[in-house]
């Protein structure tokens, strides 16, 4: 890339050399999350690690987000301590075989000893003695509707984890800080629910049909346009799945010969898609500018493998808001991108859409765009709306294309009804339909919430990542043993949380995943707070605070864990 384009448009991240609290990239830097080069210095609080974008150009405010480095001595133990499990797998293994240990696990049948194995060795191996220890952080059945808070129906296991059995106790008034619920809609009581029954009595529970034969009806009519409005498209196709809507769509748009650009964080569903479709694959680092503009050169310039030829179509995929990160697409940059660059741009709202921008519009509302900008605006409804199924909106023409070969389309069966309304009835409350301001208290609430939340986080001394306006916020715990533990103990606290570990993320980040509500109250997000910090004191989680003891190797002392 010379230096003349680079001034004239994108200029990727600046880079420093690390120190102890940052973040650093492969190489050892330190990503800067800034666009254009420009005389004025980012300001950097000492109490946290920001990166602070200021772009009149492209942006209307700040853009900040947090991604601070783990430290030298947690990432040593934690990578200890999986050693350590993983050899006391293996001679748990070796017990196994001998028949001195009972093994619970699926295995193949004697006469099927030749045959290639149904499952993979590491994959199996990991299943069954690391994961087997904290399963039951999964394995908690919810009892009505997971709102701000919910019920949970006890579990024990009598074999360490293989099985379980429910005790018939219900643990009430669980806080949840799990449920993608952002806006609250997930309730049994109030206008959603009470459109949803009207509608279950005139159309019934399903129609058992996909839309192109007997499962079109009126209110799915009335679902996709009402979308196409609030989006600002003009028009919009609904599916009964979110995953669907981009493992099957994504073939439908691209094929052999066609160059999709992959962010490297972007959800399965995605990348599922993108496999499907036969197209060639290349990734970018992860909101990385730079990273993307090089592919997109290189693909300009070199054209396919081989033949050289010019590529069909380059489509650019990426989320709004990456739900592992917390993390924010750098959206205006991205569009500046594909318009240099003619290509097309897949954006995947399933957790903005409802959750960002002044009037609940996602990502494109959230940085004043255009959202003609957007080629292909794809979104679930099962996170803000309280629902099911997803959407893609755009240009008439490409609707028109899906409804023809999209295989969600025309093979997979129609939303039902029940859930239709409920989507239409919470996007109208969104939207204000009928001059209610009740979509626009909740949207204030949900921001009020999450700047609360990551800023009590961060005083506490908690390493947590992603973007200051996120309602996604990764809490660090770095270590195995803590990932079952933290979230045994948060629930002895009655509060629920979502615990997240390697394969799901890199080995040595591991974290706890709180997910924050309009529905919260203020003395909801104290009481969680607070059971957060007294675990955190407990764990040894508050990493940040130089202050702090050298945390402990964990996996020796945690019975929780081990339980065997």
């Amino acid at each position: 890339m010379t230096e003349s384009s680079a001034n004239k448009l994108l200029n990727g991240d600046s880079c420093h050399r690390t120190s102890n609290g940052k973040k650093s990239s492969k190489n050892g830097f330190v990503k800067n999350h800034c666009l254009f080069q420009q005389p004025q210095k980012y300001h950097r609080h000492r109490e946290r690690d920001q990166h602070v974008t200021h772009n009149s150009s492209l942006y209307e405010k700040p853009f900040a987000e947090s991604f601070e480095e783990t430290p030298l001595l947690v990432a040593v133990l934690t990578y200890m301590g999986y050693g350590i499990l993983t050899i006391f797998g293996y001679l748990r293994d070796f017990l196994r075989h001998w028949n001195i240990e009972k093994c619970h696990v699926a295995r193949e049948k004697e006469e099927q000893k030749d045959f290639v194995p149904l499952y993979q060795d590491f994959e199996n191996f990991y299943t069954r003695n690391l994961y087997m220890r904290i399963r039951d952080n999964w394995t908690r059945p919810v009892c009505g509707v997971p709102g701000a808070k919910m019920d949970l129906a006890e579990c024990v296991s009598h074999d360490y984890n293989w099985t379980f059995e429910q005790t018939g106790r219900v643990v009430k008034g669980v806080i949840n800080m799990g449920s993608y619920n952002y806006l609250g809609f997930a309730e049994n009581t109030g206008a959603c629910a009470d459109a949803a029954v009207e509608v279950t009595e005139k159309y019934g529970v399903g129609v058992a049909s996909s839309r192109c034969e007997m499962g079109n009806l009126d209110i799915h009519e009335e679902l996709e346009q009402l979308a196409a409005s609030f989006l600002g498209v003009e028009s919009s196709l609904t599916f009964g799945m979110g995953f669907a809507t981009n493992s099957m769509n994504i073939p439908a748009l691209t094929g052999k010969g066609c160059l999709v650009l992959s962010d490297e964080l972007n959800h399965a569903s995605l990348v599922l898609g993108a496999r499907l479709s036969g197209s060639t694959i290349r990734v970018f680092k992860h909101n990385n500018m730079q990273s993307l503009e090089k592919l997109l050169r290189d693909a300009i310039a070199h054209g396919q493998p081989r033949t050289h030829r010019p590529w069909k179509k380059i489509l650019i995929v990426v989320e709004g808001i990456y739900s592992m990160e917390g993390s924010i697409v750098r959206l205006p940059e991205v569009v500046a991108l594909k318009k240099r660059y003619k290509a097309y741009l897949y954006l995947d709202e399933a957790h903005s859409i409802g959750a960002l921008g002044p009037n609940g519009r996602g990502v494109v509302d959230y940085f004043g765009l255009d959202p003609k900008d957007v080629d292909i605006m794809m979104g679930t409804f099962t996170k803000s709306f309280g629902a099911a199924g997803g959407y893609i909106g755009g240009k008439k023409e490409l609707i028109d294309y899906l409804r023809c070969h999209s295989h969600s389309s025309l093979y997979a069966t129609s939303i039902s009804p029940p859930v239709a309304q409920q989507i239409i009835t919470s996007m109208k409350i969104i939207m204000g339909v009928g001059g209610t301001t009740l979509g626009a208290d909740r949207l204030r609430q949900l921001s009020e919430n999450t700047t609360y939340f990551r800023r009590r986080l961060r005083e506490m001394g908690f390493i947590i990542y992603g973007n200051d306006d996120s309602p996604v916020i990764p809490m660090m715990l770095y270590m195995p043993a803590k990932i079952g533990a933290f979230g045994r103990e948060m629930l002895k606290r009655n509060i629920g949380t979502v615990v997240v570990g390697f394969p799901a993320t890199p080995i040595i980040e591991s974290r706890a995943r709180f997910c924050v509500s309009a529905a919260h109250t203020r003395e909801m997000l104290d009481t969680a707070l607070e059971a957060t910090n007294e675990v955190g004191d407990l764990l040894q989680l508050k990493y940040s605070r130089r202050e702090q003891p050298l945390p402990s190797l964990g996996w020796m002392a945690e019975e929780s864990l081990l339980q065997d």
